[in-house]
């Protein structure tokens, strides 16, 4: 049995990542998170079955504090994947303490990488990154285009990468990096454009919409970003970068326009216009025909679908839902 670790497996992209590790059947999964499992709406694999669950086994480890133990259980274990989803995520709040996003995702990514780059039992190392790297650009984006970050979050991402490049050219460190588009899914966090969304059209609060919700945007649902994920874990040569995106964009207005269309809300009614965020890149859309020749991977849940399961789970789960914070808590 083929083991992987999954470091970031609280994360809404690293949980669902081990969920489908598990119905594959033939991985033993390793999740790393920094903090405790939590509320199980949030935690697809945990509706696996007993037997499915004995795969998978869960640390709480700190990819800032705690690299040692994680060594140490890595020298145990000897897995054959680390796939990385771990890194601080938000891009518009990284303005305000810049320090943090380069704590983890440089310093903490640095840290990780070289101390895994001479371990003999890796396979292969998966860095989630972020097409955020790229800032402003147009037009369809493949994976050599050049980093010109407009964040202080997109900047750290960049240096990480960086830094790992090195690594494969000068130790052959078999790392492979992924960059998708807009992911989403059930149990995203609730701070999120979609779930946001629905649970103000539920609460009958206003959305907010930075400038109108003019800037464009490429949504792919969770499950097709992880089975290219695996592909990209089993069968990527050390050094490639793979984008996972559909080929379809959506203004953000647009979009919360579909969740009304489907809520049965009065559009005009459900939002408010703000001010834009500082750093917001123009519209374009990550080429993803790479990953499509390489490995027969294509996208398979459309947009109306994916925002029925998301509304859907909204629904199912009000009781815990209405009760949670729904802004963004730093954690440094």
């Amino acid at each position: 049995m083929k083991k992987v670790v999954v470091i970031g497996s609280n994360s809404f992209s690293g949980a669902h990542f081990v969920n489908l590790l598990l119905e594959k059947k033939d991985y033993k999964v390793f999740g790393i998170s920094r903090s405790a499992e939590k509320n199980d709406i949030y935690l697809p694999y945990k509706k696996k079955s007993r037997k499915d669950l004995a795969r998978f086994e869960f640390h709480q480890l700190d990819i800032n504090n705690d690299i040692d133990k994680m060594l140490a259980l890595f020298d145990k274990e000897e897995p054959d994947f680390i796939v990385n989803f771990a890194s601080q995520s938000m891009v518009g709040e990284s303005w305000q303490h810049p320090e943090h996003w380069y704590k983890t995702n440089v310093l903490g990514t640095v840290h990780l990488v070289n101390s895994l780059k001479d371990k003999k039992y890796l396979k292969k190392y998966v860095h989630v990154s972020t097409p955020e790297v790229y800032g402003t650009c147009s037009g369809r984006v493949k994976e050599d285009n050049p980093f010109n970050p407009s964040t202080p979050y997109a900047a750290s991402r960049a240096a990480g990468d960086i830094f790992i490049q090195l690594l494969i050219k000068q130790f052959n460190f078999p790392a492979v990096f992924t960059r998708a588009a807009n992911v989403y899914g059930e149990g995203q966090q609730l701070f999120k454009i979609i779930p946001r969304s629905i649970i103000f059209i539920k609460k009958g609060t206003k959305i907010p919409l930075h400038g109108g919700g003019l800037a464009e945007r490429s949504f792919i649902h969770i499950r097709d970003v992880c089975e290219a994920t695996i592909s990209i874990m089993e069968g990527a040569k050390p050094g490639e970068i793979y984008h996972i995106s559909t080929d379809k964009l959506i203004s953000i207005r647009d979009l919360v326009k579909l969740i009304c269309k489907k809520m049965k809300a009065d559009y005009g009614k459900s939002v408010d216009v703000v001010e834009t965020r500082r750093g917001l890149d123009a519209a374009y859309i990550l080429d993803s025909g790479k990953l499509k020749k390489e490995f027969k991977w294509k996208a398979k849940i459309g947009l109306e679908q994916g925002i029925a399961e998301v509304i859907k789970w909204v629904n199912d789960n009000w009781k815990v839902i209405e009760k949670e914070p729904l802004e963004y808590i730093h954690k440094e």
